[in-house]
Formats: C-alpha cells, structure tokens, sequence
C-alpha cells in the first residue's frame, strides 16, 4: 500500500502552487516523445472518464487513500463533455497505436491516454504515475505527447523463493515495483532442494516437513548435513505460501498487468521432495538422490496432482517445470528406468529425460497451458510447443529459436542478478561473476545468429534472482535494484532508441523514487574502476578512469605517492608507453571518498611471443592462445576473455625465438571458492635453451587459505638473484583443489 500511497502524492498532487522547472527522466524511455510549451497544473474539479473496457485498471487511480473524493465516470461512449479532465479512452483507427501500446496527451485539457487493450492502457497510466513522481513539484506536467509501446511481449524478473523464504508482503512491493517499470511476468520459482513453499492438499508432507529446514542459512544449512523437519520442531526454519495466499498474489499482481509463472521443479532439484516421498526416487531410500526415478509410473501420477492444484491456482498460460541440472547417475542404475528406456527405444538417459519433460508437456497442453523450461529441455528433443528459457549463455536460445520454439532470454553472464554488481571484494558474498549495471543495459536479447525469420520467436529477456545468498528481502532489493531498471529498458525501449550514456543520466532521479518507495537498493560506488587497452603497435596502455558517479572527480598518481586533491585530475584518457603503476580515488571536495585503486601496467618482453599449451586451456579459452601474452591484464571477473581458465594445471611455455636476459617471471592468478576457482597449490618457472633440456629457477608455495570465500588476486612471482639467458620460459601451476585455475599475464622482464 505504501506504494500506492508515494505515486498518488506524486502524480496527482491537486495543492496550488508554482510552476517549478520539469525533467523527463523516464525508465523506460518511451519510444517516441513530442514535447509541447509549458505545463499543466492537475486541478482537483478535474474529472476521470474512463470507457468500460478500462474501467478496472482505471480503478488504479481511485485507490490511492489521499483521494477519496475523486470519483470515476464509467462511460460508454466518448462525447463533447468528455473533452477536458483524466480520459482512458480506446485508441481509434487513425491512432495507429500498436496492439499493446499506448498514447500520452498533456495539454490544457487534461491528460488524455489512448490503447486498444487494457494493457496498453495499464503502460499509459504507470507512465504518468512515473512522470508525477519525477517532478520537483508534481502539482505540474509538463505538456507532451508520447507514443509508446513495448519491444518484447514478454519483460520478466524472477525470484527464488526456495533457498530462502520471503515474506507475503515483500513480494507485493516486488509486484509493485515491476508495474512501476513496465514489466509483465513475475517468475516465481517455488520449488526446490532447499525447500518447497506451495501449500499442496494431497500431499501435506511437502509443506508439513519438505518446507523446513534445520538451519535459517542456506548455506549453513547446506554445509551441515542438508536435513528436513517437522513444522514445529524448535530448529525448523523455512515456511510456505497457502492457496490462498498464493491465489491472493496472482490477483494482486493481475490488477497491475503481471502474470504470475509458477515453476515447479522436476525431473531434478527435488531432493525436498524425495525426502518425504522416497517412493518416488530410484532408490526409495530419503536423502540418496534429487532427481525422480522415471521408470516409476507412480512419479507422473505424483507430477500430475501437483499440477492439477497448481493450475488451479495460476491462471498462467505458461507453467515452469524447471528441467535443468539433473544428474542421472540413478537413472543408469535403476532397473525400472532401464526397462523403460528399452521400452521406449531411447538412445541414452537424455532422451530419457526429454521422455519425462515431453509426457509433462503433453499433459501441460491438455490443459490448454503451455511448458516452459530451461535450455536443458532441448536435450533429447523438445515438443513442439514448448518454451526455453535459455540460461546457460545464448546457444540453447539461439537453436530453439532456429527450430522455431519460442524463447525467453536469460544468459547467466548479463542477467543473473545474484552475481556481484561491483567489485566483488568490497560486496557482501554472492555467487560468483560480475554484472555491473552498465552490462545489463548493454544486453541486447536477439541475438545476431538468429536468423531473420526466426527472431519473432524470442519472446523477450528475464533477470533471475536465486537467493543462496540473499537471506531476506532487503538482500533481494539490493541485488535486484537498479540493475532491474536497466532491464526493463532493454526489453521495452526499441534498440536504436538506447543509449548508456542517456540511461546513466536519467537513473540518477530514479533514486529518489527509489528512497521513497523504502528500496534498499545498491547505491552507487565511488570506487575508481580503470579501463586499459593496449596497443600492440605503439606498445602502449591507454588508461581511463571513472566511478558508478555520473560526474565523478578523480585524482591520480604515476610516482608511487597516495593520490590528494593536490594530484592530477583525471580528464581524459592517459597514455603511458613504460611499466607504470597508477594510483587514483575519487573525491568530493578535497575529501578522498574510495579506496586508492592501483593499477599495474606492463610492457615486458613476452608481450607477443607465442605460447605453446602442454596442458590445454578448459571451459574458458578467453583469446585461446594469444592470451597469456597480449599485454592486457584481466578484470574483476573470469567472463572478461582475459583470464584463461585450466582444470588440470597450467604447463605452458613461452618462445622467445633467441636468448635472452631474464629477470623474473610472474603470473596472476584469482580465487573465488565459491564458483570453484582457486590458487595453484605451487608455481614453478624453468628456463631452456634448446626447449627440451628445462632447468627450474624457482618454487612459490601458497599460502592462503581456500576456504575464504572473498574475492582475490595473487601474483605467483620468481625473481632471480641474477640475470639467467635462456630462449625457452615454461612455467607450471598445480591444481591440487580440482577446480579451475585461471591465469592471466605471464610477465616476463
């Protein structure tokens, strides 16, 4: 309600006053916006005409508690008197207001919004909310005319409520805050390992135990034995959504033009399932496995109940069924999954898997509903009329399109909210990755390898909050936001009508709604980050510098001394053609406000030389080989093509083609355990003359401790205590963790 109450105050303000000076700074930017002279002053003898078929989202507007004199006229049919005050009224032919646009009128009339559906008319009205609310006195609009519709039909955020619970009531403010900005789909991800949150009648088990657990933590919880209680015990941690109030939110969110998709995960993450139902697995036995035996008739008898009272819930075209990360070691081991394999004539355990996501489906389409999945569901073939939700990267979105599935955009590297927003060691703790907000916005989700044909088939784009990490709803906010309103411009404001720079200018005002609407959303960093491109040909480093501020000030050192506002202001790019380290911060005033931000710059002797693999790079080839020696240092994350990512050690050696000096040689490595990157357990370097005969010139051991979960850099150096020759340097990194190593530079002076 608090909401309702901040856009009632800021959109319709009926106080007298002064005209103040306007900004339009709308998230998203409409598509098309015609600016008259002067503004115009809401006044409280101002009527609302609404046409029948607008009359329910009309009623957004008389709910606000600071109007309760405001009164609706429902008409049916636009006349003479009908020409002045707040008018929803239905687009006419020679509108040409698209299917789900809408058009926006502020002039001495009033306010007069046009749309063929109730949807469009729905964007109209949270437009105008939204252009209230940006005001400096809201009592005044500015006279204009935006014609508008959206890119995608399909513009979504998820929420994981498995891993940790959120309250009822949060999940209203999340519904509130979609509509604010335009989106339309609220992924609600009920069901999975760490805990099933739908009230299910028939089997009472999955919220009388499979919804708690014995630890709050999720990640404590999954650190210590990953066990289910009674509701009641005094450990139990966890709890569900009713029918009825899950019934109550599709309502809710239906009032503000968002469909609520369930998901309800199968064949795997289902290990809270099975636990109280351990008929259903493979091996009957509670807590052995998370994926449903599917040689178990009982299983699709299972499936389909819960569905049943899923469907009667969800009014949703779309139902999730999850598909995705399902081991199938069991399937290979059980008797009945076997026979039915044989039975079935299929080849291996995907296509048996695809057997059980296509009888899903089958009995989803009887119902007249349609499946959604992630992009493992492609795997053994997919029905006809099923949606992906491509994940892992574009490729499964790209084939499914091609094969003409529709699909929903949701590549892990620009939109999984739950990875770091900033450097990740200032951050409280997340997953892993790094997606500052500039990277959502530069998403586009179609994808050029689409082809031209098949691109109707990309529905649209969805961020996906899993909350491992996000132990209550204020974490949520400051993941989610502002990264969200980035999103929500990218799916709604045509390509050619984006720009970061524009998008960056227009978020610093969002803030203050932001503030209003208590969000406790990720404040903007102060922190310098540094941009490096080398130059091959000059051999040289062209540095800027810049923070998350818009108009950030910047000083910086090249001597080695700590930056003061007495140093360099940064201005523009600085270019530097010897090995330099750089030293900047961020000030207001003469106060420093961030940490000093180092950067190393590298011209060495390996800069170009050719790397030749006796370990090949794995998962993560970055530049394949030019990337150990093309003078560009690697970011804050793995994702960046610059850091090279092995699993069974780096054994690589670098051809100097005649002999030289050398004085010493290092490499950096990073450690995130989290995704399971770690430090090498030693780094050795050797020296050749021939590359055959290696003798080593040095040992660094680690040290540091793999079971600190921050974010870290270490650069694994040998310097000699003098000068050796040699044509050949290799050097060597263990691996004794079993996760990836990833290497940047090799740096050789």
């Amino acid at each position: 309600m608090r909401l309702l109450i901040v856009l009632a105050v800021c959109a319709f303000s009926f106080l007298s006053g002064m005209a103040q000076e306007l900004e339009i700074n709308l998230i998203p930017r409409p598509n098309k916006v015609v600016y008259g002279e002067g503004t115009v002053e809401l006044s409280s003898d101002m009527p609302l005409y609404a046409t029948e078929t607008f009359a329910e989202v009309a009623a957004l507007l008389t709910e606000y508690p600071q109007f309760p004199d405001i009164s609706m006229e429902v008409i049916k049919k636009v006349g003479k008197k009908h020409r002045h005050g707040i008018r929803l009224f239905p687009a006419e032919p020679a509108d040409k207001i698209e299917q789900r646009g809408y058009k926006l009128l502020i002039d001495e009339s009033g306010v007069l919004i046009k749309a063929a559906e109730p949807q469009g008319m729905l964007s109209g009205i949270y437009t105008l909310v939204q252009l209230g609310m940006l005001q400096a006195d809201p009592r005044f609009l500015p006279q204009l005319t935006i014609e508008d519709s959206p890119r995608f039909r399909y513009r979504g955020l998820h929420l994981d409520v498995s891993r940790h619970y959120m309250p009822l009531s949060f999940l209203k403010k999340y519904i509130d805050l979609m509509a604010l900005y335009k989106f339309n789909y609220f992924h609600w991800h009920l069901t999975d390992g760490a805990g099933w949150r739908l009230e299910i009648k028939r089997y009472p088990e999955l919220t009388r135990k499979a919804a708690w657990r014995t630890h709050t933590g999720w990640k404590d919880w999954w650190n210590n034995g990953r066990q289910y209680v009674e509701q009641g015990t005094p450990n139990a941690s966890g709890g569900f959504y009713t029918q009825e109030q899950a019934k109550e939110l599709v309502a809710y969110a239906a009032a503000k033009g968002i469909t609520v998709i369930p998901e309800i995960e199968m064949p795997g993450h289902s290990e809270e399932v099975l636990a109280v139902y351990p008929e259903l697995s493979c091996t009957g036995v509670p807590y052995t496995q998370g994926e449903f035996c599917i040689g178990n008739e009982e299983t699709f008898a299972f499936l389909k109940n819960v569905l049943d009272e899923v469907l009667a819930i969800f009014p949703s075209e779309y139902i999730h069924i999850g598909g995705d990360e399902a081991d199938k070691k069991h399937w290979k081991n059980c008797s009945k999954c076997q026979a039915l394999k044989e039975a079935k004539g299929l080849k291996d355990e995907h296509e048996l898997q695809s057997y059980a996501i296509q009888q899903m489906d089958a009995y989803l389409q009887s119902k007249g509903r349609k499946l959604v999945g992630w992009d493992e569901i492609l795997e053994g073939g997919l029905t006809k009329g099923a949606t992906v939700m491509s994940w892992r990267g574009e490729d499964g979105g790209i084939k499914a399109a091609n094969m003409g599935h529709d699909v929903i955009m949701t590549p892990g590297e620009y939109l999984y909210f739950d990875s770091y927003q900033a450097d990740p060691r200032t951050e409280p703790e997340a997953i892993g990755g790094y997606l500052p907000l500039d990277k959502v916005y530069a998403y586009n989700p179609v994808p050029p390898s689409i082809d031209k044909d098949k691109v109707k088939h990309v529905l649209g784009a969805q961020a996906n909050l899993w909350t491992e990490y996000m132990p209550n709803y204020q974490h949520v906010e400051y993941m989610a936001f502002p990264r969200a309103l980035a999103l929500a411009e990218v799916n709604w404001t045509n390509q050619e009508n984006r720009s970061w720079t524009d998008f960056k200018r227009r978020l610093q005002k969002h803030y203050r709604i932001l503030q209003e609407l208590d969000v406790n959303y990720y404040r903007p960093s102060f922190q310098v980050v540094s941009h490096v491109t080398f130059n091959s040909e000059k051999m040289s480093n062209v540095v800027s510098l810049t923070s998350e501020q818009l108009e950030p000030l910047i000083y910086y050192t090249t001597d080695g001394t700590e930056p003061t506002r007495h140093s360099t202001p940064f201005t523009n790019p600085v270019e530097l053609t010897t090995t330099t380290t750089i030293k900047a911060a961020s000030f207001i005033d003469s106060t420093r406000v961030s940490p000093v931000e180092i950067v190393q710059l590298d011209i060495h002797k390996a800069i170009g030389k050719k790397v030749y693999y006796n370990i090949p790079w794995d998962g993560y080839a970055a530049q394949k080989e030019l990337t150990l020696t093309n003078g560009t240092r690697g970011g804050l994350s793995y994702h960046d093509q610059q850091w090279q990512g092995f699993t069974g050690g780096l054994d690589v050696y670098v051809d100097f083609e005649r002999r030289e000096e050398i004085k010493s040689v290092g490499v950096r490595f990073m450690q995130l355990p989290g995704p399971g990157v770690y430090f090498p357990g030693e780094f050795r370097v050797y020296l050749s003359d021939n590359g055959k005969n290696y003798r080593q010139v040095g040992t660094v051991i680690n040290h540091e401790s793999p079971n600190d979960p921050t974010l870290k850099f270490k650069t694994f150096e040998i310097k000699m205590e003098k000068p050796q020759m040699g044509r050949y340097v290799k050097v060597v990194a263990t691996n004794p963790m079993k996760g990836y190593l990833f290497a940047d530079e090799i740096v050789v002076y």
